[in-house]
Formats: structure tokens, C-alpha cells, sequence
């Protein structure tokens, strides 16, 4: 399978101010996905040769996507706000499996159930992964209600 290089460069670490802002470096040149939600796109490669995997670059609005940089992360490398970092990027449509409660939701409705598997493995993998980053099973739930009325709203 062919990976598909994102970036490859120096960017400078930022953080969202205020209390809980996120830290994380801006990428511009990465468009967001169309097919994700939130536009997210998932990525693996490494910051200052840290390995990171499937992570998903966030939307700041007006098309530019950011790397949330993990405190776990920022201690390893040694690096916070305003430091530089070399970014390696690629996409990861790798396939993910679908979780059973999903699939048991899915096939409820045949043509649900077909549009589903007929997204890319990318697609499918969004979805899967926003579902279940919910922090709680009632958000995980709502989660896939609306996933559920989106795929709906592509079969009217």
C-alpha cells in the first residue's frame, strides 16, 4: 500500500490561549477532507521523529487544519510554543474494523447498511474513529444517530 506524503517541513508549535488551549502546530497546505467529518484528515509520520499514528488533523476554520501536539508528545521532544518542530506527515486510509454495537446499528436498514460499506476505507475509518473519541456513551450514542441520519440523507 502507497502512502501518500502530506509534508514534509520545519513549523513553528502554537497554543490556542487560555485556560485547556490546545497546543499544536498550524498546516495550512493540507486541505481538509470532504468526506470526514468536520474535514478532518487522518495522519501517521512523526514530529521531531516522535511516531504518530492515526491521528486526525483538526478543523480551525476557513480550510485550515492543525495537529493537536499531546502533552505526552511536547515532553518527549522536549519542545513547547514557539519552539520548531519538523513535521513528516502522511495519510492513513488504513482499514479499520467496524465495532459490533455500529455494525448491529448499521444493518438495522439494508440500504443503510449498503451505503455504508460502499464509503471508501478512509471515510469509514472517520467515522469509526469520531464515534468513538466520544468521552461518554451517551455522546457516542448521539454520535451514531447522526451518522445514521447522515447516511439516510444520502439514500433520499
Amino acid at each position: 500500500m502507497t502512502r501518500t506524503l502530506l509534508t514534509d517541513k520545519q513549523y513553528c508549535i502554537e497554543k490556542f490561549e487560555g485556560k485547556g488551549g490546545w497546543t499544536y502546530v498550524r498546516l495550512p497546505e493540507i486541505a481538509p477532507s470532504k468526506n470526514a467529518p468536520f474535514g478532518w484528515v487522518r495522519v501517521s509520520g512523526s514530529v521531531d521523529q516522535y511516531p504518530i499514528k492515526a491521528y486526525n488533523l483538526q478543523s480551525m476554520g476557513q480550510g485550515v487544519l492543525f495537529l493537536p501536539l499531546k502533552a505526552e508528545l511536547r515532553k518527549h521532544i522536549k519542545k513547547q510554543a514557539g519552539d520548531l518542530v519538523h513535521v513528516i506527515l502522511f495519510e492513513d486510509n488504513t482499514p479499520t474494523e467496524i465495532p459490533e454495537e455500529l455494525m448491529l446499528c448499521l444493518s438495522q436498514e439494508d440500504q443503510i447498511y449498503e451505503t455504508f460499506c460502499s464509503f471508501s476505507d478512509g471515510e469509514k475509518k472517520n467515522i469509526v474513529d469520531w464515534i468513538y473519541a466520544a468521552k461518554t456513551d451517551r455522546v457516542k450514542v448521539e454520535r451514531i444517530v447522526k451518522t445514521l441520519e447522515q447516511i439516510t440523507a444520502k439514500i433520499i
